[in-house]
């Protein structure tokens, strides 16, 4: 069960750590260029760390052997896509028919009714915390201490969950919460707590990192905010913000996917190639970890024009959002997660925006920290100032 919400929770990044664990090591030779594992039991494991992060290892591989390389995670052989066109051409390369669509009504996704707050702000941190990291480097499974608080933390929450499906169980209650939808479906109790646990723990992070992103970098680019600011005057004025209004603010969502784009808010994706597949004319053997290698992807001058540059304007162009709906950030193949992200992001911006303006502070430079979800190594600061 745990280790399934652990996947679930991290959109099958986790599925690195569960290979490990659920598959019998491969030392099978691939062909594709790559990295040769520079510890017999850790693999490339100590390269990752000297790189800071995941994401910026595999920034450095696909530079040096490019779309298509491959590193060892352990003893087990990791084959990542670092482009637009190899990403294509392995899309459900196992499957004759694409998996159930998971997605629920966001207009439902209102909250998670829990006690204690404090308490399961607490464990929520503590999960995140090495979800983020422990498994990426390694870490976790090198110390007992931190393993077992781990696992005693993600118990604290399925305990918690369980506790309020059980009080929402065919019941009526007056106000609709996530948790509701999931009970009026025809889903397994088993079913109910791990999608809660992945609104839980995915949903709240990827909506407050995507807010944060979103607002910092409307302070960089006063004609998008102004932009933005027009819209939001036009299609809703004085009045409130209406589910049916978010539709119609096309440039807020430009702005929100340009946001992912740039931050590079979730960097890394996984699938495990369950049958022989081939791409770019390299064979990835089967039981192998591809690792879609999103955050670079992100950045790839070959898809996107001057990638480094906050440019909404971009999704005005059907293949920009094409390519983010390729790899899961908008789209039919968008997670429910972020579709819930995308509708909280609006609504905070449809208020900010409409009532302050908002400026950078002079020489604040941000560093990124890459982990599952991206964020600012330290506290990003705005200053503000009222609209007229």
């Amino acid at each position: 069960m745990l280790d399934f919400v652990i996947f679930a929770a991290t959109f099958l990044l986790v599925l690195v750590g569960a290979v490990l664990y659920l598959y019998p090591a491969s030392r099978q030779a691939s062909g594709i260029p790559g990295l040769t594992p520079t510890d017999e039991k850790d693999g490339n494991l100590p390269d990752i760390i000297a790189s800071g992060s995941l994401h910026e290892f595999l920034v450095h591989l696909h530079e040096k052997y490019g779309p298509v390389a491959s590193y060892w995670f352990g003893r087990h052989l990791v084959i990542s896509l670092g482009s637009i066109d190899v990403l294509r051409q392995h899309i459900n390369p196992n499957r004759t028919c694409d998996p159930e669509n998971p997605q629920q009504p966001v207009s439902q996704v209102s909250s998670i009714a829990l006690k204690g707050n404090t308490i399961y702000l607490f464990i929520f941190l503590q999960i995140w915390a090495e979800i983020g990291k422990g498994f990426l480097d390694g870490s976790l499974d090198k110390s007992v201490t931190r393993k077992k608080m781990y696992e005693n933390a993600l118990m604290e929450m399925e305990l918690v969950l369980k506790k309020v499906i059980k009080e929402r169980q065919g019941r009526s209650f007056n106000r609709h919460i996530f948790i509701d939808s999931l009970l009026q479906g025809n889903q397994s109790d088993k079913q109910v707590l791990e999608d809660t646990m992945i609104f839980s723990l995915a949903g709240s992070i990827i909506t407050a990192k995507l807010c944060t992103w979103a607002v910092y970098f409307l302070t960089s680019s006063k004609d998008v905010q102004q932009k933005l600011y027009k819209e939001m005057d036009q299609v809703l004025g004085k009045g409130p913000i209406t589910c049916a209004k978010i539709e119609q603010l096309r440039y807020c969502r430009q702005v929100l996917c340009e946001t992912v784009r740039t931050s590079k808010l979730t960097p890394i994706a996984a699938q495990l190639q369950e049958l022989e597949g081939k791409v770019d004319q390299h064979i990835i053997p089967k039981e192998t970890l591809v690792l879609y290698a999103l955050g670079v992807v992100l950045q790839d001058s070959s898809a996107w024009p001057l990638p480094y540059k906050f440019d909404p304007d971009r999704f005005s162009d059907e293949t920009a959002v094409k390519n983010l709906s390729l790899l899961g950030f908008s789209g039919s193949q968008e997670c429910p997660e972020l579709r819930f992200a995308y509708m909280v992001a609006t609504v905070l911006l449809s208020v900010v925006v409409r009532k302050l303006h908002l400026h950078p502070v002079e020489g604040q430079v941000i560093d990124t920290k890459y982990e599952l979800v991206t964020t600012p190594k330290e506290e990003a600061w705005i200053t503000v100032s009222k609209r007229n």
